[in-house]
């Protein structure tokens, strides 16, 4: 078969997959997890975590129809992927390669995060771009390297499913609509906790709840690592933006928050994570080229990737490798709950 043969038949074929469905280059198997979760998420944070505020906390009946849509695949434009594929609940609702696999097997361009109490997150994505968790759970819809299907389209097919149609107006009086497509997806997001860790439990008293090397890993936490400068409070997060080295090259930083605020101050900025859950959510950083938390631990260590914009905070720890190994052991009891 000529070249221009061969031109035309991949062009029947193409065409005949986009009548029949089926998009090209598409393996036309869903790549979703399945939903293992508890059949009753907690509708309250846990122990460890403050109480929300009252106008965020997430509805039952929101929550359920918003679980439903994180793990189907409707909403990507060729049928193989759902909020689901990239946050996976078996780590910590994040990915396990460095960066998630979209639609047509196009490459992400961050590693994905964990979604574990980000009921209390200021703002959303690595870049802060997103002002809400409402704004946040439509962005993977659209964007053309994940789910890539606009959100009209997205909704089109959510009204053309029976069951969907019904459960929108049940939920919300209306079928669906941006506003409660964000609404429910979010509120599902809203009850994924982490907390009651044997730190929590031994920061209250319960000296018994960590093993001494937890407990030596927490001191160094506290001091000499200055791991709380930034990774502060009940959720192990400042919920702000630092440069840390990671991604700078040859001294350059990359664009990070500067790509939102336009302020050179933000360039190689990205958003602290939640340390909660971390000991499931590997490989790390906004990029994933850290694969493990011994890796995470010697990058700060040795002071981060020296750059232009690097945060003052960034500076070589000094830590013997045993220190080194009871801050990870510190860093695993975080993503332990005390009745595991």
């Amino acid at each position: 078969m000529g070249p221009s043969a061969m031109h035309c038949w991949l062009f029947l074929v193409n065409a005949c997959a986009v009548l029949i469905g089926i998009q090209p280059g598409s393996s036309q198997e869903p790549r979703v997890p399945a939903d293992e979760l508890p059949a009753e998420l907690p509708d309250a944070p846990p122990f460890g975590l403050p109480e929300l505020d009252q106008a965020v906390a997430p509805s039952d009946a929101r929550s359920d129809l918003g679980r439903r849509l994180f793990f189907d695949p409707l909403l990507s434009a060729d049928r193989t992927v759902a909020c689901a594929s990239c946050h996976d609940p078996a780590r910590g609702f994040a990915d396990a390669t460095p960066l998630s696999t979209g639609v047509l097997g196009r490459q992400t361009k961050r590693n994905a995060p964990t979604l574990l109490n980000r009921a209390y997150g200021k703002r959303f994505m690595w870049d802060g771009q997103a002002e809400s968790l409402e704004e946040q759970v439509l962005l993977p819809i659209r964007n053309e390297l994940e789910m890539n299907l606009a959100l009209d389209e997205a909704l089109e097919r959510l009204a053309a499913e029976p069951t969907y149609a019904a459960e929108f107006r049940s939920v919300f009086g209306a079928g669906p609509s941006t506003e409660n497509l964000a609404a429910a997806l979010a509120a599902f997001v809203r009850r994924l906790y982490l907390g009651d860790s044997p730190i929590d439990h031994f920061r209250s008293g319960d000296v018994e709840a960590i093993t001494p090397q937890e407990r030596a890993g927490l001191w160094l936490y506290e001091s000499r690592g200055a791991c709380w400068k930034c990774h502060s409070g009940a959720n192990f997060t400042d919920e702000d933006f630092h440069n840390t080295g990671v991604g700078a090259a040859e001294g350059v930083p990359e664009e990070g928050r500067f790509a939102v605020t336009r302020n050179e101050a933000d360039r190689g900025r990205f958003k602290t994570p939640t340390l909660r859950g971390v000991g499931l959510t590997a490989p790390y950083m906004h990029d994933g080229s850290l694969a493990t938390l011994e890796d995470v631990v010697e990058y700060y260590r040795r002071g981060g990737n020296p750059n232009s914009g690097l945060d003052a905070r960034i500076a070589p720890i000094e830590l013997s490798d045993e220190d080194a190994a009871n801050l990870v052991a510190f860093l695993r009891a975080l993503s332990r709950t005390a009745s595991n």
